[in-house]
């Protein structure tokens, strides 16, 4: 079987690996992803606990799922689906993030099985798992298509991908470049490049290319009054999330 395309962008990574030793300061460069995490949290576990049918309020619900964090990054994921008791493999194509993921976890006393890799070397490998979790990746690579479907090619029949990405409009450009990268300097200039967000529509579209059957799409919505973001059933104007399965 030939090797999947490898669709990581290395000027991409290096943005990322600039900013490695800050993922766990939730005053520094991460600060809109820890601020947004509660919100990301509340969606993920939800859709996952309503795909495998496992009761939030128990102990280790996730108990006996396999699940990746692909661009784990520093972790923000991949250690509340280790609490939640799923065996968690977090990979990330930026070297430096992985000492950062694997010293915060060891700390917190948490088994995670962190490497620097890609979703396409992971296919290659047959890996395989219930969830693939995919937030804020999908506008940073090359070919968004080719990677849909390695991560498609990761899950396990009847699996569920969750992604999540921005919008393409002038309000996300008001919103995740001006407004997070020169107005509050939440992220340095250039972390993301507009003509590269992608609508929820052609998301949908890309997903269902890959092989996956969309299913739910929510935005993450913020509230500049109150300083906090909530999940919207009609807003996805500028960050939103989608569910995805896996036909069985």
């Amino acid at each position: 079987m030939q090797a999947a395309p490898n669709t990581v962008d290395p000027s991409e990574v290096a943005k990322f690996e600039a900013m490695a030793a800050e993922w766990w300061d939730p005053k520094g460069k991460f600060k809109p992803l820890h601020m947004l995490n509660p919100c990301r949290l509340d969606y993920l576990t939800c859709q996952i606990a309503g795909e495998f049918d496992r009761n939030l309020s128990a102990p280790e619900p996730f108990k006996g799922l396999r699940i990746l964090d692909i661009g784990c990054g520093g972790g923000l994921l991949s250690e509340p689906m280790a609490r939640l008791g799923a065996t968690v493999l977090g990979a990330d194509a930026a070297e430096r993030n992985i000492p950062v993921a694997q010293v915060h976890a060891e700390q917190s006393g948490l088994t995670i099985d962190y490497r620097c890799t890609t979703a396409e070397a992971l296919a290659d490998a047959g890996e395989q798992f219930d969830v693939v979790v995919n937030m804020e990746v999908v506008e940073h690579v090359a070919d968004p298509l080719a990677y849909l479907a390695a991560c498609q090619q990761l899950l396990k029949p009847g699996g569920l991908h969750l992604c999540s990405t921005i919008n393409r409009n002038p309000k996300s450009y008001a919103m995740a470049i001006i407004g997070a990268e020169v107005i509050m300097r939440w992220l340095p200039k250039g972390t993301h490049e507009w003509n590269k967000f992608i609508t929820p529509d052609e998301l949908f579209e890309l997903l269902s290319q890959s092989g996956v059957e969309p299913v739910d799409r929510k935005g993450f919505v913020f509230n500049p009054i109150l300083w906090s973001w909530s999940i919207s059933e009609r807003n996805l104007s500028v960050n939103y999330v989608t569910a995805s399965v896996k036909p069985a």
